[in-house]
């Protein structure tokens, strides 16, 4: 960020984040910080967040996993798991973005040359010579399957990104591997996520476990994340975030947090 106003210019990721330089004196001080709170409720008892520290993380709501002709699809995984996040979504995320909040799109977008990938990601994707797997083309055709600047690494018509959005690329379960996830998340002064997506005990798992050994607040919305898996899975999951990684609420809850928060302002 480069922004000149009058005689003044800032440098850095984020207003909060930033260098300013004044008539020839470059000041490294950052602008003190007023909080928005939220208080909603979760499975354990009410929590407070900063709204303007906070981001709602949308894990894999793209083509390949949940429309119809997607590599998910033509796989013959079940579009009603993978797709029953995007009616809290629809919801949550206009009113998430109106209170100030931001939102991380997380999405598969491998390499189309699959140099990164390793043996086992290559074997999760295609177990069997008759298989389509990462970076190849399904029957139908709206080719390489999980290509950065794919159709199928592109989000879901249903859920449309916003300008101010951030989208980040992972080629892991976890996204906060090997890529530029947390200096991003950092740069931004982002110190809470609030997780949502696809599959509960896949990726959104995955990088919500990586989320909380680096650091971060982290919130699981149940109901706003699903899994083709058997439910106790989900509930396992649930069970282990609660008792070692953070907080298990629901979209639902935040959603009348917001709404609250809006007629009190």
């Amino acid at each position: 960020m480069k922004k000149t106003i009058d005689d003044t210019e800032a440098y850095g990721p984020h207003p909060d984040n930033a260098w300013h330089r004044h008539y020839g004196v470059t000041s490294l001080l950052r602008p003190p910080h007023t909080p928005q709170p939220l208080l909603f409720g979760s499975d354990q008892g009410n929590l407070e967040l900063d709204i303007s520290t906070s981001a709602v993380v949308v894990v894999d709501m793209q083509n390949d996993f949940c429309h119809p002709e997607g590599w998910f699809a033509q796989k013959g995984a079940s579009m009603r798991a993978t797709r029953r996040p995007i009616a809290p979504l629809r919801k949550l995320l206009p009113a998430w973005r109106q209170a100030g909040g931001r939102v991380v799109w997380l999405n598969w977008g491998i390499r189309a040359d699959r140099l990164n990938l390793p043996p086992v990601v290559h074997f999760v994707g295609k177990r069997g010579a008759g298989e389509v797997g990462y970076g190849e083309h399904s029957p139908i055709d709206h080719g390489p399957a999980l290509v950065q600047g794919s159709w199928g690494a592109e989000v879901i018509s249903e859920l449309p990104p916003e300008p101010a959005d951030i989208q980040v690329c992972k080629h892991r379960l976890s996204g906060f591997w090997d890529n530029e996830l947390d200096s991003i998340l950092r740069g931004q002064g982002i110190t809470s996520l609030l997780f949502a997506g696809i599959n509960t005990d896949r990726c959104v798992f995955s990088t919500l476990q990586d989320a909380a050994f680096l650091g971060y607040d982290c919130v699981l919305l149940r109901d706003a994340c699903s899994t083709p898996s058997p439910a106790y899975v989900s509930r396992a999951i649930h069970f282990l975030v609660a008792q070692c990684h953070g907080f298990v609420a629901t979209a639902a809850a935040l959603n009348t947090a917001i709404a609250s928060h809006h007629q009190e302002s």
